[in-house]
């Protein structure tokens, strides 16, 4: 059964659409930047999204190498600063036009007396032993990113101080009263090396008592006088996993679930005179909250995400997807070309059908017209409309048409860029190779092909354009206005009339 919708699209139509999908992208941890593939996989991504920010986790973990123990004579240590690898990974991501959104964390090892550890690369996540060696090194580092690029350059970066501290796993024991204190010292200690640059967290993650956590951080910063100029937090979709050997499968919270989660935050930061208006900034978001669940290699997740990039918007002054490439070993090293990972291109510089959902709204040009729970339409500034179209089906697999009658007059062409599971779905193209762990040249050059939408063309005349989408599918359409410059003699239907042949 198919379901068809008719939207009538008149000159005086306006529609409430903030397009904010260009604004940041997440990245594994920082010194993944130095693998050449990693580099590969962020030019792709930006070859389409045209991301302006990356943000990253372990700026002060040990593989970056910052914070160097040097032996003295006496059998103590002395601190010294290295910045060869995060002047490589700062530049690179320069070079890709992108400002890095600083996330402050972890702890080195020589900062802490406690053992714990998360993740294969064992990011160190209690507090510092002494709090002045922690800002000592912040505010080192913020210094050495001004002498090389300039203050005015760094301060315009973002600055978040830790991430998802809410979570035992990520902060010792979820300890809110020794992150608070680490917020006060690490927020003024950049003020202090950075004026400008703006500071913000708590980084929180959802579940029990996430909103309290937003809550008592603004308290307390109001409390105290404390700097801050955004609150953060993440927001990921999946419900109640099951676990199959490495693999995690869960089922999806609504859309409308999770912009209800999102938009208390936002009554929770405007419920302070102080703070009312304050931007809101989703560091992460995604479907799966693990690298190893497997919706993030099909059309199903890029259908829910160009339904959440239709309305994040709405709540947030910002959102960064975790992440835009595979390259990733919070979880281990990624075993097989698709293995559930997050990124927008897997392993192997393959496009997955989610790049397109990104790209599509990052290359919407002009003013919205009309949004609604699977179309965005905007005029272009030459009276042509383009749209984002998407038929998400989270309970039923059923094609939906859509039939858009826009106020154009005279022959248009229309230009579709299609995304579904029978024409841009490299996941099942290499299930039907056998799922090899290793490609050759002539799988792997398939499956880059395979992970490219499918393209269409026609005219109208009418103003009608209908589009069909299957289950799951992502779909660009552009209506643009015809300029007839036939070249006199020039018969474009000689040879399709076999008559003339």
């Amino acid at each position: 059964m198919s379901q068809t919708v008719s939207i009538d699209i008149r000159p005086e139509s306006r529609a409430s659409f903030r397009n904010l999908t260009s604004l940041c992208v997440g990245t594994g941890r920082l010194d993944l930047a130095l693998h050449e593939e990693y580099q590969q996989q962020l030019a792709l991504a930006q070859s389409q999204c045209h991301f302006r920010m990356i943000r990253g986790h372990g700026l002060f973990s040990d593989q970056l190498g910052i914070l160097q123990r040097i032996p003295r004579p006496d059998g103590a240590f002395r601190a010294q600063y290295c910045f060869t690898y995060l002047d490589r990974v700062m530049d690179s991501f320069l070079r890709q036009g992108m400002k890095p959104f600083l996330e402050l964390g972890f702890m080195p090892e020589a900062l802490t007396d406690s053992k714990n550890t998360l993740f294969y690369w064992k990011a160190h996540t209690a507090p510092p032993r002494d709090m002045g060696e922690w800002t000592a090194l912040v505010q080192a580092t913020l210094r050495h990113l001004c002498d090389r690029y300039g203050e005015a350059e760094v301060g315009t970066w973002l600055c978040e101080i830790w991430n998802e501290p809410n979570l035992a796993g990520f902060w010792e024991n979820a300890d809110k009263p020794a992150y608070l204190a680490l917020y006060r010292a690490t927020a003024q200690a950049v003020k202090e090396a950075v004026p400008a640059m703006k500071v913000g967290g708590p980084a929180i993650c959802g579940g029990e008592g996430s909103q309290q956590w937003i809550r008592d951080f603004l308290a307390f910063c109001r409390d105290n006088a404390l700097p801050v100029d955004f609150v953060t937090r993440h927001a990921y979709m999946g419900n109640t996993p099951e676990h199959r050997e490495r693999y995690l499968y869960h089922s999806m919270r609504t859309v409308e679930s999770l912009m209800d989660e999102m938009r208390e935050s936002r009554d929770i930061i405007d419920s302070f005179p102080e703070y009312r208006g304050m931007p809101l900034y989703i560091t992460e978001f995604n479907t799966s909250y693990n690298p190893f669940c497997p919706i993030h290699d099909t059309n199903y997740n890029a259908a829910l995400c160009a339904a959440l990039l239709a309305r994040l918007g709405d709540v947030a002054d910002g959102y960064s997807y975790w992440t835009f490439g595979d390259v990733f070993e919070e979880q281990g090293i990624p075993p097989r070309p698709f293995h559930g990972g997050f990124g927008l291109v897997a392993n192997g510089l393959i496009p997955k059908p989610t790049l397109w959902s990104f790209a599509f709204f990052a290359q919407l040009k002009g003013e919205a017209v009309h949004r609604d729970a699977h179309t965005v339409v905007t005029r272009r500034p030459d009276g042509g409309y383009e749209a984002v179209l998407w038929n998400l089906c989270q309970q039923a697999d059923e094609p939906l048409t859509v039939e858009l009658k826009l106020p154009t007059d005279g022959p248009h062409a229309v230009w579709i860029d299609r995304v579904d599971e029978d024409c841009c779905n490299p996941l099942r193209v290499w299930h039907e190779m056998g799922e090899p762990a290793s490609l050759t040249d002539e799988q792997l050059a398939f499956l880059r092909a395979a992970g490219q939408p499918a393209r269409e063309s026609r005219q109208i005349r009418d103003g009608v354009l209908k589009v069909t989408l299957a289950p799951n599918a992502v779909v660009r359409a552009r209506v643009l206005p015809v300029k007839q410059e036939t070249d006199p003699g020039y018969d474009f239907g000689y040879y399709r009339d076999p008559a003339n042949r």
